[in-house]
């Protein structure tokens, strides 16, 4: 067989690189430059004013200046005459509208933005819809000018530009007075239409010179034929300075009335746009020469409203009393719980709306999550208690303690979290960590593993269903069987299970078994179902395929390590009747009003409906059993005791469709991330500190 190489073509380039490389420089070489376009524009003007201008040619013969005049005497001969004079002045007129031409011909509006024109602050909300937080560097949303009032509207062009639907997008007069100003006088005075503080907003700079001024002027002019008012307009209202940090109307809505831009009346529009001017010297909380000026403005303002047509006087009249605003910005910051949850919500948003790091980093977007801000402060407030009782009693101990907490509802919503005392202190979410082992929590997956697929006690044999009576030896250290004999792990030893404490119950059912936390039945029943169907069971149930354990018989006696959030989410499933909803935090996108397209979880089969009807009533039981009088409520505790290593203590459980899970572990993060002896800082099991922060955060305590 012979392999045909195909032939290099002559004259191709040695690399794409080079070639696109070419074809981008010769691209940038074809292109003209300004100053070859501005000869090209004189070219043109002289090729059509030329052959039109050539009868006039005997007649500017005639005013052409000749110093000195001939046939006069005295001063006379150095004064030109009337037809000089008025060559003099059709010239400079003549070459000022050549000037200007040229310049316009050579101007180009800039490709790239003012980074403050672009970039925004993206906002995440509580699932009531009120503020959760922002982040960004700068505070600024855009808004759709259909989402802006037309009141607002005509509230700011009274201030500003009354004229700016009809105006040609510069003022001559008001060009003229500002040049007299900056050139004669040394001061800097507006005179701008809203397009060219537009322009001065997303393509120049602040400083107040002759150059930039008239820059301004001719990109100005092209832009009001590139674009239509409506969109200048709302460019203008998005990107203008009204202080208190703020960028853009409807950020200055929030600063100075703490409602969103759809909501303020002409009244409180009419105060906004005074900042316009200059919020240093109208923001009326800041002084009172501030707030009498401030007045005045709102006043003006309105009347002008009326005098243009744009406000009736029956409305003027009810607008009598100065709409005063907030004292402050409501800064809805991050703080020191809070930033968990927006991590969360953060990378939820980004995966599940395919939202790339630059895009969001740009901001503009609004982030309404599913966490509820009454079950958060109660879920914190419950862990923080825990944390300042074990410091209290013993310091040292509590050095190295960590509480991790979550609840999820039974159709995937995250309501609240704790990831810890502080994200700035530790960065990394207790609620989303997989550190500690499940132990005897991983119990009620292995049950429903059982009862979904059966169980083989002899190998080749057919699948035995198994039921909640279904008894099991719950003796302590019982050797753990296969259908080929004992099982002996890799140092050659049996492998035996144990209870805590060392307690024996003999035959006992395997619905019972859970109930009063036996652990020894759960082992042999892992091996009888499969601990392939122990793992997918526990997968689709919602914990991570990644946090399961080896498949060893430890693996039924929760060699696994979920975080809360994951542990919440499998027990939830139980409750929902056997469909599993993966945990999300975010409900809804927009970005500047306009809805994102967001990957929602939907929910699946993970078991069986009289399955998950077993398991919930055995953690029913379990609760019953733990807690005699309590509300009604489903739940278990769990903990590594019959491993040998009390390194974590566990309690989840549900009620009202919302399960919590909540553990309690030691790492000392300054020498490695191995777990630590707990001695005692979960409490014990009549006083489980894990069950106190759950009862507290599920309103039980």
């Amino acid at each position: 067989m012979q392999i045909r190489v195909p032939e290099q073509r002559q004259g191709e380039p040695e690399s794409e690189q080079a070639a696109a490389g070419g074809r981008a420089e010769r691209r940038r070489s074809a292109r003209p430059t300004p100053r070859e376009r501005a000869l090209a524009a004189v070219a043109a003007v002289r090729a059509f004013v030329g052959p039109r201008l050539a009868p006039l040619a005997p007649y500017a013969r005639k005013v052409r200046p000749q110093y000195p005049r001939p046939g006069r005497t005295g001063w006379r001969r150095w004064m030109p005459s009337w037809r000089q004079w008025l060559g003099g002045v059709l010239g400079s007129v003549g070459l000022t509208g050549l000037f200007l031409v040229v310049a316009y011909a050579a101007t180009d509006i800039p490709s790239n933005l003012n980074t403050y024109a672009t970039q925004q602050d993206n906002v995440y909300f509580w699932s009531d819809g009120t503020p959760m937080a922002r982040t960004g560097w700068v505070q600024r949303q855009d808004m759709p000018l259909k989402d802006i009032p037309v009141d607002v509207r005509w509230a700011v062009l009274a201030a500003e530009n009354e004229s700016f639907y009809s105006d040609p997008g510069i003022s001559v007069k008001g060009i003229t007075r500002a040049l007299y100003r900056t050139i004669g006088q040394g001061d800097t005075e507006g005179g701008s239409t809203i397009t060219q503080q537009y322009v001065k907003n997303v393509y120049l700079t602040q400083n107040q010179t002759v150059s930039r001024k008239f820059t301004e002027a001719m990109i100005s002019l092209k832009l009001d034929n590139r674009m239509s008012k409506d969109q200048i307009l709302e460019g203008y209202l998005n990107t203008s300075w009204f202080g208190r940090g703020t960028y853009g109307i409807q950020r200055a809505a929030q600063a100075y009335y703490g409602k969103d831009v759809s909501q303020l009346n002409a009244s409180q529009a009419a105060m906004l746009a005074s900042l316009l001017k200059g919020a240093g010297l109208y923001d009326p909380t800041l002084s009172q020469a501030n707030h009498q000026r401030a007045v005045e403005r709102w006043s003006w303002i309105l009347d002008r409203m009326v005098k243009i047509g744009k406000l009736s006087p029956a409305e003027r009249a009810k607008y009598k009393t100065f709409p005063e605003p907030i004292e402050t910005n409501k800064v809805y910051d991050t703080g020191s719980q809070s930033d968990y949850l927006v991590e969360l919500a953060q990378q939820y948003a980004k995966k599940s709306a395919h939202i790339s790091d630059k895009q969001f980093d740009l901001g503009g977007y609004q982030i309404y999550t599913t966490f509820d801000r009454k079950k958060e402060d109660t879920l914190t407030k419950a862990v923080t208690q825990a944390r300042t009782q074990a410091r209290r009693s013993d310091p040292k101990l509590a050095e190295a303690a960590h509480y991790g907490a979550a609840s999820v509802t039974t159709d995937g919503r995250i309501l609240a979290v704790y990831g810890g005392p502080d994200h700035r202190k530790q960065g990394f979410n207790e609620s989303n960590a997989t550190t500690v082992p499940a132990g005897t929590s991983f119990l009620p997956f292995v049950y429903a593993a059982g009862l979904q697929n059966g169980v083989h006690k002899e190998r080749g044999g057919s699948t035995t269903a198994i039921t909640p009576e279904t008894p099991y030896d719950g003796d302590d250290k019982v050797p753990v069987t296969t259908p080929d004999g004992p099982y002996w792990d890799r140092s050659g030893k049996k492998v035996f299970a144990n209870n805590d404490n060392g307690t024996s119950y003999g035959q006992i059912g395997l619905g019972q078994a859970l109930a009063k936390s036996v652990n020894t039945p759960f082992m042999q029943l892992g091996m009888d179902t499969g601990l392939d169907r122990v793992r997918a069971t526990a997968v689709a149930s919602g914990l991570l395929s990644d946090s399961i354990g080896a498949q060893v018989p430890a693996l039924s006696m929760g060699s696994s390590t979920p975080s809360a959030i994951r542990m919440a989410s499998g027990y939830a499933t139980f409750a929902a009747g056997g469909t599993h909803t993966e945990p999300y935090s975010v409900a809804k996108i927009t970005r500047n009003g306009r809805r994102v397209a967001l990957d929602t979880p939907k929910p699946s089969r993970a078991l069986r409906a009289d399955v998950a009807q077993n398991v919930e009533q055995a953690l029913s039981e379990s609760f019953r059993l733990a807690h005699p009088g309590s509300t009604e409520a489903a739940g278990k505790a769990g903990g590594t005791h019959a491993s040998g290593k009390d390194t974590a203590s566990w309690y989840t459980g549900t009620a009202s469709s919302v399960t919590t899970s909540v553990v309690v572990y030691r790492i000392d993060l300054n020498k490695s991330l191995e777990p630590l002896p707990l001695d005692g800082l979960a409490g014990t099991d009549d006083d489980s500190v894990p069950y106190a922060v759950w009862a507290q955060a599920m309103g039980l305590d």
